[in-house]
């Protein structure tokens, strides 16, 4: 009984031991030294020519982690029957994966089958923060590529109406803290939200309340203005922050301003724990910054169930 006990809790140890050690900056040194230099190139490129890139970009990698953990299976396109990540419905309005497509193609030239499409995204998410403003950091690399993306999987994101309990249980099922909630949801400083991610809050938000009182009046006054009730333009919604192609951290600002648009923004102004981190972050840049950089690594090393480097990103071999 004492030997099965020790042999159990020994390859327990040896697990951990490999999923704390499998990430790592210099994953690449040998094999593909080359490799953040050419994702930072794809992104720049994309950039110069569309400014929603970076924004697209980051949150496509949220959503990868999310589900699955950071495996690229967000990348995969659906395929006969199956209906893949990227057409699950908080996805559909996804884009700019020509980028990674275009950073995979200039890897393979250069070191072929060698760097995972998984790595890839981590790493152009890092490089849309780095080119809008933000904060650098080195990407722990060595993910591998999931093979299986499912559409209904995506009802795990966490949705833009989840109240503050929702989002502690949806963070801290991927080991993510209160902490790290806030500080990623800072994210929001880049990016553009179209009118059903927060109509809730500005039509029959409850039998009391036609608009969620939390919201600044002449804000809501301007939201509803782009989004009646009825609407009917497609495309319409709001930017994010006001410096929506800067990564800064004016969202914390306009959300102490009751300026956010999502209830699961506001969300984070309903306990003190969390209230107090949005006023910290609001008045130094700086502190925001620097925890930005702790939590998107912690969340990109969500491990993932790949096992392969995929030679398309967008399909398994």
């Amino acid at each position: 009984m004492n030997a099965h006990f020790f042999n159990v809790l020994l390859i327990v140890i040896l697990v951990v031991s490999f999923d704390v050690q499998a990430l790592s900056p210099h994953y690449y040194d040998h094999s593909c030294p080359q490799a953040d230099h050419i994702v930072t190139n794809a992104v720049k490129k994309a950039m110069s020519n569309d400014k929603t890139v970076p924004a697209a970009l980051l949150r496509m990698h949220f959503h990868d982690c999310f589900v699955r953990g950071c495996d690229g299976s967000v990348l995969l396109d659906s395929k006969g029957k199956n209906k893949a990540e990227k057409d699950g419905p908080p996805n559909i309005s996804l884009h700019a994966f020509y980028v990674i497509d275009n950073a995979k193609k200039a890897l393979e030239e250069q070191c072929p089958g060698i760097v995972s499409c998984a790595d890839i995204l981590s790493l152009a998410a890092r490089d849309a923060v780095a080119l809008s403003g933000g904060p650098t950091w080195a990407v722990p690399k060595g993910r591998k590529d999931g093979r299986i993306s499912k559409a209904i999987e995506t009802r795990q994101l966490p949705a833009p109406t989840f109240n503050i309990s929702q989002l502690r249980q949806n963070f801290g099922q991927r080991g993510l803290s209160m902490h790290d909630l806030v500080v990623l949801s800072g994210g929001h400083t880049l990016g553009f939200a179209h009118c059903s991610s927060f109509q809730n809050r500005l039509h029959n938000f409850n039998t009391q309340k036609e608009v969620d009182p939390t919201l600044n009046p002449s804000f809501a006054a301007s939201l509803e203005g782009v989004c009646p009730a009825h609407n009917t333009v497609k495309n319409a919604g709001s930017t994010l922050d006001g410096t929506v192609s800067s990564f800064d951290n004016i969202y914390y600002r306009m959300l102490m301003q009751g300026k956010s648009l999502f209830s699961s923004d506001e969300a984070l102004l309903a306990v003190p724990s969390t209230k107090k981190l949005v006023a910290k972050y609001a008045s130094s840049n700086e502190e925001f910054e620097r925890a930005f950089v702790k939590s998107m690594i912690k969340m990109s090393s969500i491990s993932g169930n790949g096992n392969e480097v995929r030679l398309n990103c967008r399909r398994v071999r």
